[in-house]
């Protein structure tokens, strides 16, 4: 599985560079020795970033990042492009220490779309990194550090956290995720945190399940669902996750528990932020029995009784 992992997310930056191959030519190059940056817009369909270039007339580089800083609020009239920041959000305050850039904005930050939300985020990393001596920025909402949706700390991004794919119309971003697989018994739990990069465009819910589905990466665990099982649909409605599998979630002959089984997913999806219950399906229908032992017309609440080994959340 891991091997599997590794060579997708190897093709993915393969893609990746080959479309900047192809588009060297058109793609701005900054070069702050002559003041030449890139700011970085959205475009009218806030579906991927438009660079364009400029000439800073700052030096200094407190004045500088003030100025790309009012840049990327301030739209070319002559640009089919959008400011990355809502018009709502305000920018309280900046702190540069040492090579990090600290920017405070209000809490209106956090009700930007989450699409636009990462976007935003690789607009204002990728435009303020160019500054010599800014390597990080770091930012906050509302006083607090910026969460990511699995309510990590999003903590210091680089230029290199963020990257478009071969069509350039999705933008991906790394997140790290808490699954749970079944130890080598069968018979408990445990957890596996790893990094995965993934496009905006998909849930963090759907995210998970696609990683179970894939499999442990950790030496001794094993999978708790059948990897030819298909996820038909997946909702979230007031922190309850509806999940709706076809039927061979049913006729798992996995060597591991029943509870292992439910509570591996329950588990998972319940650390995310958005998540608190969980209701399962198949083909459309609650009204089913899994291995004829526990009724999925319920809904299921994280448990973690049958977790062991590795931090317990």
């Amino acid at each position: 599985m891991k091997n599997r992992n590794l060579i997708r997310l190897c093709l993915v930056l393969l893609g990746a560079l080959l479309f900047a191959g192809c588009q060297r030519k058109e793609t701005p190059v900054s070069n702050p020795e002559e003041n030449q940056y890139i700011i970085y817009y959205l475009n009218s369909g806030m579906t991927r970033l438009e660079p364009v270039e400029y000439t800073a007339q700052s030096e200094d580089s407190l004045d500088l990042i003030q100025e790309l800083y009012e840049q990327i609020r301030t739209v070319p009239s002559d640009l089919d492009a959008t400011s990355p920041l809502s018009s709502k959000v305000e920018l309280q305050r900046m702190q540069w220490d040492q090579n990090v850039l600290y920017l405070y904005f209000d809490a209106n930050y956090t009700l930007m779309s989450s699409s636009q939300e990462i976007l935003c985020r690789a607009a204002l990393t990728k435009t303020m990194t160019q500054i010599p001596g800014v390597e990080y920025i770091n930012l906050y909402s509302g006083e607090q550090p910026l969460m990511d949706a699995s309510g990590n700390p999003v903590g210091m991004l680089s230029a290199g956290d963020f990257m478009d794919n071969i069509s350039d119309v999705n933008a991906f971003e790394k997140s790290e995720l808490t699954l749970y697989f079944a130890d080598a018994s069968g018979q408990a739990l445990q957890p596996e945190t790893r990094e995965v990069i993934h496009s905006i465009n998909t849930s963090m819910e759907r995210l998970v399940i696609e990683q179970l589905l894939e499999g442990p990466e950790t030496e001794g665990l094993k999978s708790t669902i059948p990897g030819d099982t298909k996820l038909l649909n997946i909702s979230v409605t007031d922190n309850v996750c509806y999940l709706n599998f076809d039927g061979t979630f049913l006729n798992n002959t996995l060597e591991v528990g029943d509870e292992i089984a439910i509570y591996s997913i329950v588990d998972s999806l319940t650390q995310l932020t958005t998540v608190n219950r969980v209701q399962f399906s198949v083909n459309g229908s609650a009204a089913v029995m899994f291995r004829d032992r526990i009724s999925l017309d319920t809904l299921f609440e994280q448990n973690m009784d049958y977790v062991t080994g590795g931090d317990e959340h």
